[in-house]
């Protein structure tokens, strides 16, 4: 029995999904918690959803959800947590700019957390992106008071009764710690190795990474405002 399953949002990856494949099937070989990996296809218009099916056709760990229209990062990453059927879930990029071998360093952390994210050492990104990305979590930082670093690290681990509490909007992906806390998880951050992308081009501009977590912001704290919390005592 399966008891993590790593979720892999995926649009328009078609030149990076063998390697998606290759990596995260080694990764299951090797992973601390027998594994399974769900790919969620938001909507690609290229000839992802082909090599997928051949993927998870022969490999009895892989899954997929396929998505009627591309809606987002958030969205597949909420829909990755409503099919989930393990008790701990994961989250990785398709573009594999952080190592799968790392969610071994995560999971040691896990039983006494609820989230474990990655902070990414020795970023190989661009110029632009590294700082919009720095200037974003440090706003970021201010408004949730999560004490995180590089919330948009995309390797995560989380306890899955935690993560299908989160009500997701576009965006929340960012929140993810914050979004923890407020249900008075607890989280940790941990150094992980971080690559150039491969293949493929990104998918996100200085407004994704810079403008729209402003906004986002906001409609955090609106929601932290609002949000309920509860804990059951006892039924009859």
């Amino acid at each position: 029995m399966y008891e993590f399953t790593i979720i892999v949002p995926v649009y328009n990856e078609e030149d990076n999904l063998e390697r998606v494949e290759k990596e995260l099937l080694a990764y299951t070989k090797i992973a601390t918690k027998k594994t399974a990996i769900l790919l969620v296809n938001d909507g690609s218009s290229d000839k992802s959803q082909e090599l997928i099916e051949a993927i998870c056709k022969r490999n009895e760990a892989f899954n997929y959800i396929l998505f009627e229209e591309n809606r987002g990062l958030s969205a597949a990453i909420k829909a990755g947590f409503d099919y989930v059927e393990t008790p701990l879930l994961g989250y990785i990029d398709s573009d594999l700019q952080t190592a799968p071998e790392d969610f071994n360093l995560l999971l040691q952390h896990i039983g006494e957390y609820d989230l474990v994210t990655g902070v990414r050492a020795d970023r190989k990104d661009t110029f632009v992106k590294n700082m919009s990305s720095k200037i974003a979590n440090g706003i970021r930082r201010t408004f949730t008071k999560d004490g995180m670093d590089d919330t948009g690290c995309p390797l995560k681990v989380i306890k899955s009764d935690y993560a299908k509490r989160i009500p997701m909007f576009k965006g929340l992906h960012r929140f993810l710690p914050a979004m923890i806390l407020l249900q008075n998880g607890k989280i940790i951050q941990i150094q992980v190795q971080h690559f150039p992308r491969m293949a493929g081009t990104a998918k996100f501009g200085v407004w994704n990474r810079l403008i729209g977590p402003l906004m986002d912001c906001f409609a955090y704290l609106w929601m932290k405002k609002k949000y309920i919390n509860y804990q059951v005592k006892s039924k009859g």
